[in-house]
């Protein structure tokens, strides 16, 4: 069967172009999914308005949290035919050193849709079949309710990047029990770090600018919520009156860096305490100035977090389909159609919620 595959492709900065062309037919390895939901990432947004760069240049097809139906597969992936699947914000090659030692987030040779290839902001994404996270068991899909929170198919599409980077840090981090994390921005990402440190039984305090993204982390886990207005050391009492009040630890807090701001990312440092961690999964252009020798001075450890090895997808899955951690609330459906007018309002700020573009919404 051939499908023809509509969408939007970036061709300059601030510039969607909308094109319509046959899907090919994909190769060894390769499967074309049709696109339930695309989520929009601020990642998409640097590409697209701040001029960070792509590996591939424009015209390109941005979008990389992708959720849907595999319609086609090249040789060897007849399987995953019918199969309602999550697609990795990040698919490694899985033969490099880095992969076989257990590191596949630092793959060199990994390909990211809407970065290296094509993306989701569009009706259909050819992507590689091995990494593909299945959501339906082989023989297909029922195309019901998901998990026992009962979720749509566009509405998973945010794991693929907003919940699965955040378990990626916080799994490296090793964040358990008696720690106390401290998520440093409370937005699209932050939310869901907030939701999967409670779940592994941390206490987590969030820390943002914003009063409404503050309340919004009470209401799903946080037991404190500070803003950011206050200065480090202001901050560090008050943690300290959270271990206090709490039993978790005095020291050794992990921090969760995802406002993806040079204000963000040193204010998370200035928090670093003996034995503790930081984790930077927000991302900005700009330079922040920060004193390394903290690290040394607290014997402290900084993660880097290029997206989520597929390895940990199921469990991100689990999480959300079985209701741990909540997506409904937090993601909003809007019409793959209107793109431009959709992601210029994701830049200004007039959109609280997690925007999920629909094609033939």
């Amino acid at each position: 069967m051939s499908y023809l595959v509509q969408g939007w492709k970036a061709v300059g900065p601030g510039r969607l172009e909308s094109f319509e062309r046959p899907a090919t037919s994909p190769g060894r390895g390769r499967a074309l999914v049709e696109v339930a939901g695309c989520g929009v990432c601020h990642t998409d947004l640097g590409y697209l308005y701040d001029g960070v760069p792509t590996k591939h240049p424009f015209p390109l097809v941005l979008g990389h949290e992708i959720a849907g139906v595999v319609v086609e597969a090249g040789e060897g992936g007849s399987a995953w035919l019918g199969r309602r699947v999550l697609v990795p914000a990040v698919s490694p090659c899985g033969v490099c050193r880095w992969c076989k030692a257990g590191r596949a987030t630092s793959c060199r040779a990994s390909k990211m849709p809407g970065n290296d290839d094509d993306g989701g902001f569009a009706s259909h994404v050819e992507v590689p079949a091995d990494t593909l996270c299945a959501i339906d068991p082989p023989g297909g899909s029922g195309g019901g309710p998901i998990g026992a929170a009962g979720l749509e198919l566009w509405e998973l599409s945010v794991v693929a990047d907003a919940v699965t980077t955040p378990l990626q840090a916080i799994r490296r981090a090793q964040v358990g029990p008696g720690d106390l994390a401290v998520v440093v921005g409370a937005g699209g990402v932050g939310i869901y770090a907030v939701q999967i440190a409670r779940a592994m039984g941390a206490v987590v305090v969030a820390i943002d600018v914003s009063d409404a993204k503050l309340e919004r982390a009470l209401g799903h886990g946080a037991f404190s919520a500070l803003s950011a207005k206050l200065g480090p050391k202001e901050l560090k009492t008050a943690l300290r009156r959270v271990c206090s009040e709490t039993g978790a630890a005095g020291d050794g807090w992990r921090i969760l860096e995802t406002s993806g701001s040079v204000a963000g990312q040193e204010l998370a440092w200035s928090l670093l305490t003996t034995g503790g961690s930081i984790s930077v999964v927000g991302y900005t252009p700009s330079a922040s100035s920060l004193r390394l020798s903290n690290l040394m001075a607290f014997d402290a450890t900084a993660y880097g977090n290029w997206g989520c090895a597929p390895s940990l997808y199921p469990e991100a899955l689990d999480l959300v389909a079985q209701g741990t951690v909540k997506v409904r609330g937090l993601v909003r459906r809007e019409p793959m159609g209107e793109a431009p007018r959709v992601l210029d309002a994701v830049h200004r700020g007039e959109v609280s919620e997690r925007v999920v573009l629909v094609p033939g919404a």
